[in-house]
């Protein structure tokens, strides 16, 4: 069935006089009635009974008056949220982040969106980082929170939010009751690592950072991911060094300690894919960076 022929039925169906229905559409009226008769022929019904000085709609009209309001709402919407997704109003933003990002500043960012873009729907998830690159490069995510960058052709990444490493010690041990400690004394203390796999990773960070302070870790416990490596500082196994953001969500059994010595500090990227010019996520990009720029300013 032709869309035009359906709307200039609307039309006549509703006016139900040909020439208001021509008025109403802009059109002469004899192309209208040519048009109205070739639909009736089309669909081998009549649509109006025109045996009356007032032309009336038969049942095969009303049945079609409804249906095809239906259909021109039904475009119309979609027109309407076609151009709104153009226009960067509404849509779908999939974002994904390490553990460790899903403290401190990025749930601001992902308020501030909300409020500036409250009609598109943000799917968020953790994964880690070779996850996020995984990803990112299969377009199964549009913008990704990665520590440290993602490094790839694909993938262009910007300085997002850099801060202090500290110590998350057990709340049960001397650690979190003594002064600032070395780290340097702390080698011979159990380091909770993560990511255990793929590596180079953060973990990888980590001893970098005791190599410098002129030790190894007399032991290592690696762990999966952030959360689980929380968890066992908090039951005891070890002591880990988490970007300071962490602190700011409280975990029961574990005190976050500033220390003295080598601190590099850790910074958390945003990466998107070099051929990614998305309406939203170049909007999302954009206040990302304006963001990162306040909290600069801010001293945060």
């Amino acid at each position: 069935m032709d869309f035009r022929r359906l709307s200039y039925f609307v039309a006549v169906a509703e006016e139900l006089h040909f020439g208001r229905a021509a008025t109403r559409l802009g059109i002469a009226q004899p192309p209208l009635s040519r048009q109205i008769a070739q639909l009736e022929s089309d669909l081998g019904v009549l649509l109006f009974d025109r045996s009356r000085s007032q032309i009336r709609r038969t049942q095969a009209g009303d049945a079609l008056l409804k249906r095809g309001r239906d259909i021109m709402d039904q475009v119309e919407r979609a027109e309407r949220e076609v151009r709104r997704i153009g226009e960067g109003a509404a849509g779908r933003l999939r974002i994904a982040f390490v553990g460790t990002a899903s403290h401190g500043v990025l749930p601001e960012l992902i308020r501030e969106f909300r409020n500036a873009y409250p009609d598109i729907e943000l799917a968020l998830s953790a994964m880690n980082n070779a996850e996020l690159k995984t990803a990112l490069i299969a377009r199964q995510i549009d913008v990704a929170f990665a520590r440290p960058a993602l490094i790839d052709d694909e993938i262009r990444c910007f300085p997002f939010h850099e801060e202090p490493l500290i110590l998350a010690v057990p709340a049960e041990s001397d650690l979190a009751r003594a002064k600032v400690p070395r780290l340097a004394d702390l080698k011979r203390e159990t380091f909770v690592l993560y990511p255990r796999r793929p590596r180079p990773s953060f973990a990888d960070q980590i001893l970098d950072v005791c190599k410098k302070e002129g030790f190894i870790p007399a032991k290592e416990v690696l762990a999966q991911d952030f959360q689980t490596a929380i968890s066992l500082v908090s039951v005891g196994v070890g002591i880990a060094l988490v970007p300071r953001s962490v602190s700011l969500s409280p975990r029961h059994g574990v005190v976050y300690r500033d220390y003295e010595g080598h601190n590099p500090g850790t910074t958390i990227s945003l990466a998107l894919r070099q051929d990614n010019q998305g309406i939203h996520t170049q909007n999302f990009a954009t206040l990302a960076k304006s963001f990162a720029r306040k909290i600069q300013k801010d001293g945060r």
